[in-house]
């Protein structure tokens, strides 16, 4: 049995990896702004504040907390927000394992596949591919940056560049679920994305085994664009779909700035993840997709 403190549990990818790691007959320390249960304990990243108590007998760190990319407009206020919750939220564990002299075993953390940037290109990225320029690629690099800080202390550090996560409730699948569904844009964008259940597993697999340290892109294998994303899920769904995108003016009058992260987006490779013999349960999406779109049984 090992205690894993965990970030951003209240969200969607932490309450499904708390339910897994309690399945298996982990225990779990939950960092929160609320704390109200006995294994949730206070942090607090304005005031620089987590409770000792937090860290005793934890042997990993899993932190998935950060600001939604998606949220919210993108004004500067809200650029640094997204930034500061990553970097500074990552900094601040590290000052409090170094203080406490916490013997982790391990930090995984999670980072996006915006890491590459938001463009679309015929190049399929690998964790080896440089970082972008642009503001996604800058918070990304910050962020994992921020993360390898644990090495210093001899620390393994596992992060997860994540694509869009999939689930039945909640996010971006969610939204995607029009009366009518349409691509966005030119549509031939591409949406690097994996289903919840793959992500969490790849999670508890960086606990459980100790080989998989260093950087991997949490994707699935199948690579889809907008437009076949889209007719995929109102085929599933049952939903009219119609082939002519939503204007990106439309788009961007809307979101702003935030809507490139719409109208863009590149094929990202899971191979570093086979070869690491990682089995993906919905490694396509339509099987992703018929996952989640099930009607329960009455």
């Amino acid at each position: 049995m090992t205690k894993i403190l965990v970030t951003g549990g209240t969200g969607l990818v932490g309450q499904q990896l708390i339910l897994l790691l309690k399945k298996k007959g982990h225990t779990t320390h939950i960092l929160t702004r609320n704390p109200q249960k006995n294994n949730e304990f206070l942090w607090d990243l304005k005031m620089q504040l987590i409770d000792d108590k937090a860290f005793e007998g934890v042997e990993y760190i899993v932190h998935l907390a950060g600001a939604g990319i998606a949220d919210k407009r993108w004004s500067d206020n809200r650029k640094q927000e997204i930034l500061n919750s990553r970097v500074q939220s990552t900094a601040l564990l590290y000052q409090k394992v170094n203080a406490l002299k916490v013997p982790l075993k391990g930090f995984i953390s999670a980072s996006a596949t915006g890491f590459y940037g938001a463009i679309t290109t015929d190049i399929i990225f690998t964790e080896t591919d440089k970082s972008s320029d642009d503001f996604l690629g800058e918070v990304c690099r910050a962020w994992e940056n921020a993360a390898f800080e644990f090495k210093k202390l001899d620390i393994p550090v596992t992060v997860l560049r994540t694509g869009i996560v999939l689930t039945k409730t909640g996010g971006a699948l969610e939204k995607m679920k029009t009366p009518i569904i349409s691509p966005l844009g030119s549509g031939k964008q591409y949406l690097p994305w994996i289903h919840i259940d793959d992500l969490i597993n790849l999670y508890v697999k960086a606990i459980e085994d100790p080989s998989f340290t260093g950087v991997y892109n949490a994707v699935a294998p199948d690579h889809q664009t907008n437009y076949e994303f889209s007719k995929e899920l109102a085929t599933l769904s049952k939903r009219p779909f119609i082939g002519v995108g939503v204007p990106s003016f439309l788009l961007k009058l809307i979101f702003g700035k935030l809507a490139v992260i719409l109208l863009e987006g590149s094929r990202v490779s899971s191979e570093k993840l086979k070869h690491k013999k990682f089995i993906f349960t919905y490694p396509n999406l339509k099987k992703a997709l018929g996952s989640l779109l099930e009607t329960p049984k009455s």
